[in-house]
């Protein structure tokens, strides 16, 4: 699975004040990091969460799948994202009219439910992962629905890869069919990722349906889309997530991509900026390297989206980087991103390794979890 690129930052961010250096994360308690800030409290369903990702050939082989059941019930942790529709556009849920007509289904999860139910029946809470425009083999197999380029054809990224068109409410319902089938299969929640317009690329070519495209008319139409799914799967029983950009915590701008959090952030339950180090660049925050500063990169980070969500900030959940790129990531620099969050009162998160590789001695010491529970979620039971 390839790594997502950074976006370019389109206004200058503020440099920031010099932080203390981490604390050590080998001998001091987390909960002594934990200065949290305070917020309306969460609603009485919420329950914390603390997972990793799964690919869906992981998920769909039975021993890759038992292994990460053991692991993650050894770590103390308590929820798995499933992959079910990738940026290709191969998606791994039967029975979607479209997928079949366009050949996007492959039976890398051969029995969905049965799949869930074994997470479920190990007391994880299950969350299916949809990526909804970056799809390169729909968007060849139906050039109709694909962002055009101006003259004529299919508009592609750097790298080659088509996305199908946003506005596009064919698209909407292709993947919201995708989204309740899942849900049916038995998972507690959806996941929609690449909930935005094209980045990476020569994106002042790219031609939609809808004339005059600009980043207010890119901000009513993902609103719209959360919308709707909203409607479609809250009668299933689901709780509806989204990823964004982990600057956007920062950048308010909408980045080109019509990402602005805080407005997507009410149309769901969670939303998980993708908060990893390797992909924040040079001199962000004023740190020469954030990649090699996981600590301050996600104190900055998760203090700029707790301010900017404000009493929705208990739907924090973000993404943290458990690979290398650039720089090696061992088990002092996972650790930093979670203690970091902590700090801030940000104790929900999910880990990303693209191969499910994770670091597990790096989620417990002293033979505890590394989480804390912050102030502002004392309420609530620990899971």
């Amino acid at each position: 699975m390839l790594l997502r690129l950074c976006v370019p930052l389109l206004l200058a961010v503020p440099l920031r004040a010099a932080e203390p250096e981490a604390p050590s994360v080998i001998a001091s308690s987390p909960a002594a990091t934990v200065e949290a800030a305070q917020t309306d409290a969460p609603p009485a369903w919420y329950k914390p969460i603390h997972g990793v990702h799964l690919t869906g050939w992981g998920a769909g082989a039975p021993k890759t799948r038992r292994a990460v059941i053991r692991e993650l019930k050894d770590a103390g942790l308590n929820a798995v994202v499933i992959a079910l529709k990738e940026y290709d556009g191969y998606m791994f849920v039967r029975g979607v009219p479209l997928a079949h007509q366009s050949g996007t289904f492959v039976n890398a999860i051969p029995d969905l439910p049965a799949c869930v139910r074994e997470f479920k029946d190990a007391g994880i809470y299950t969350i299916g992962r949809i990526v909804l425009f970056k799809d390169n083999h729909l968007a060849r197999r139906r050039p109709d629905l694909a962002v055009r380029k101006a003259g004529g054809g299919i508009w592609s990224n750097a790298k080659g890869v088509a996305w199908v068109d946003p506005y596009r409410r064919e698209i909407w319902d292709y993947n919201l069919d995708i989204a309740s089938r899942a849900a049916a299969a038995g998972f507690d929640e959806i996941q929609l990722d690449y909930v935005r317009f094209p980045s990476d690329g020569d994106v002042r070519t790219c031609r939609y349906s809808h004339e005059g495209h600009n980043d207010a008319s890119a901000k009513r139409n993902l609103n719209a889309f959360l919308t709707a799914a909203r409607e479609r799967l809250k009668p299933l029983g689901v709780k509806l997530s989204i990823c964004v950009f982990g600057m956007t915590t920062t950048d308010d701008s909408g980045m080109g991509i019509g990402q602005h959090i805080a407005d997507l952030t009410r149309q769901v339950d969670f939303v998980s900026p993708m908060m990893y180090p390797s992909h924040y660049h040079k001199g962000l925050y004023g740190l020469k390297n954030p990649n090699r500063e996981p600590y301050k990169t996600i104190l900055y980070g998760t203090r700029d989206a707790v301010a900017r969500l404000g009493e929705q900030s208990w739907r924090l959940r973000p993404y943290f980087q458990d690979f290398s790129l650039g720089f090696r990531y061992q088990e002092a620099q996972v650790r930093a991103q979670i203690l970091a969050a902590a700090r801030e009162g940000v104790t929900d998160w999910i880990l990303w390794n693209p191969q499910n590789r994770y670091t597990w001695p790096a989620l417990r010491h002293n033979n505890q979890p590394i989480y804390a529970q912050p102030p502002r979620r004392q309420e609530n039971p620990a899971p």
